[in-house]
């Protein structure tokens, strides 16, 4: 009785009777972000992918830049408001009606604290990686960097925004529905890529090291 308690208070169901300490929506934060990104909230997550869509378009067919563009819409926005509000002083009428334009200190100080952890963690990150105290994360630092660079050298800077954020609205919506199939064929290439290794290693670097070390033996 006693092996049976412990093995059921040892795991927590999945869909298909495996493991898993979180969720796909508890990794991602559990927040709004994370229903937006699982399609929890269709409607905004489609929304925000016609707009950015919308946005792609509007640079790569118009000409505009982001800055110029940015600053059209603004002096444009600024100019109706600004003669609006004129027009409706002189004639008596209510002047145009604004949202209450002000940051309370309690979002500022969350927004600051957020962004400061992730700082903080990356400053940490940084530095375990500039004192060789990680040698995993220089590995994976660097073959990031090399990726963006090679993904930056064959696209500009909008089409890379527009496709890493349809990746990241479609990705993990994907993996929530066909969990179990990834998993699967993620084992599966793993392992076979660790036997690869193991006969690369055995094959190549070590008869390699044995020769190096011989011919470094015949030398003394």
């Amino acid at each position: 009785m006693e092996c049976l308690y412990l093995q059921s208070s040892n795991t927590t169901p999945k869909k298909s009777g495996g493991t898993r300490e979180r969720t796909i929506h508890q990794i991602l934060g559990g927040g709004h972000v994370a229903d937006v990104m699982l399609w929890r909230q269709k409607n905004l997550t489609v929304g925000i992918l016609v707009v950015t869509l919308a946005a792609w378009v509007v640079f790569e067919r118009s000409g505009y830049t982001l800055l110029s563009l940015t600053s059209s819409v603004f002096l444009l926005l600024f100019t109706i408001l600004f003669l609006w509000a004129k027009s409706a002083a002189i004639l008596n009428r209510p002047a145009p009606p604004l949202p209450n334009l002000y940051l309370s200190e309690e979002i500022m100080n969350e927004a600051a604290a957020f962004i400061g952890n992730h700082i903080n963690v990356l400053l940490h990150v940084s530095e375990d990686i500039a004192l060789g105290r990680d040698s995993r994360m220089f590995v994976k630092v660097a073959l990031s960097l090399l990726l963006i660079s090679v993904i930056g050298s064959l696209t500009d800077f909008l089409t890379l925004i527009y496709t890493g954020l349809v990746i990241v609205l479609t990705v993990p919506a994907l993996y929530e529905r066909y969990e179990d199939h990834i998993d699967r064929y993620a084992l599966t290439g793993y392992k076979n890529s660790q036997q690869l290794f193991v006969r690369f290693d055995a094959q190549c670097i070590s008869s390699m090291v044995q020769k190096w070390i011989l011919e470094k033996k015949k030398l003394s």
